[in-house]
């Protein structure tokens, strides 16, 4: 049951609408994660929720409480941004205690539980460090122990591990992850990057110039993204519009590739003539030497490699066909290893693999 219900929300500053008619919901216990572009709108959201701005139109109730016009200490809610604030002439025991403090708790009840959180974020013996001495990951541990100390009943994340290196970054994710799950805060995450959200949230709302496009599980997303910025987002580049020339048992489609059949989707009945918009995921391509004949003869190119990118377990390679580039993922031990820019190659897409956006879904 949905804790979290934020309907029809809206702010603009001056002429610029930041975050214009947004609905969504989340669940007690819940990581949602907030998925966009820099400039769509995230930060701003965050700072409705927390109250930090006044929506111009719609409202936030959390747990059945109409939240308008209530002060951000009323709420109940915290918020970590990616500098962290931490009070840098605090050691960490201060700084895991200031919100104790301020709610007047005693001080025995305040050292046992910064040593409970401590414990938690996996930073015992820490509690005289100060903050200049830590790495960046233990930074960021303590500011969620900070962050948590309140018992706050929505925690909200404005790109935390955003200024960390990958491999930090990837390592801190799972921890954070398990920390808030086991804690059972609710939790609205932010983040651009793709990977990070996939880590860390339940389910995903994704945002672009202010509105939400889609919601749902990684899982879901994946399957079926609900138009091009979506799909772009999630990592897809084989995105093409075309022409419905023939639409029977199979679909006909005239692109930049030439005349590409695709299976038809469900509840989805192209119009001959209409335009569409395109997805060829990567794994339904296969590819071959030029010359070769072990290839499919259906949706079958031919093409030229532009590029590889070794990308460690498999190839990279894009390939310029007809007015398109196609990139598909092959193994070393394939073509891959044996062509290089400049090459032709044949390739034949399987018509399960060419997926509709923007009303084909």
């Amino acid at each position: 049951m949905a804790i979290l219900e934020v309907s029809g929300l809206s702010k603009s500053f001056g002429a610029v609408s930041a975050v214009n008619q947004v609905s969504f919901a989340a669940d007690e216990g819940e990581l949602l994660g907030l998925l966009g572009p820099s400039g769509c709108g995230k930060s701003t959201l965050l700072r409705l929720l927390a109250g930090l701005e006044e929506p111009d139109a719609g409202t936030v109730t959390f747990d059945g409480r109409l939240l308008d016009g209530l002060a951000p200490q009323q709420r109940g809610f915290g918020l970590m941004f990616q500098d962290l604030a931490l009070f840098p002439h605090m050691d960490v025991f201060g700084n895991v205690s200031f919100g104790l403090r301020m709610q007047g708790m005693a001080r025995s009840e305040v050292a046992a539980q910064v040593r409970e959180l401590l414990d938690l974020v996996e930073m015992a013996g820490y509690a005289k460090r100060k903050v200049h001495e830590l790495s960046g990951g233990e930074r960021q541990r303590v500011a969620l122990a900070r962050s948590l100390a309140p018992a706050p009943r929505l925690l909200m994340f404005d790109e935390p591990l955003g200024s960390l290196d990958r491999a930090l970054r990837d390592s801190l994710q799972s921890q954070v992850r398990g920390i808030l799950k086991e804690v059972g805060v609710t939790s609205v995450y932010v983040t651009h990057d793709r990977d990070e959200a996939f880590a860390m949230a339940d389910r995903l709302v994704f945002m672009n110039r202010g509105t939400i496009v889609q919601t749902g599980t990684p899982e879901e997303a994946i399957a079926a993204p609900a138009d091009e910025f979506v799909a772009r987002s999630l990592g897809f580049k084989n995105i093409l519009r075309g022409t419905v020339v023939r639409y029977s048992d199979m679909v006909e489609i005239e692109c930049p590739l030439g005349v590409l059949i695709a299976a038809v989707p469900k509840d989805f009945e192209p119009a001959e003539g209409a335009e569409v918009t395109l997805l060829i995921d990567e794994k339904g391509i296969e590819m071959r030497d030029s010359s070769s004949d072990d290839i499919s003869d259906v949706n079958r190119f031919q093409g030229i490699v532009t590029e590889r990118v070794f990308l460690g377990a498999e190839y990279e390679l894009r390939v310029r066909a007809g007015q398109a580039d196609l990139y598909c993922r092959v193994s070393p031990a394939t073509l891959a290893g044996k062509v290089e820019p400049g090459e032709d190659v044949a390739f034949a897409i399987d018509p399960e693999a060419v997926r509709f956006l923007g009303g084909g879904l």
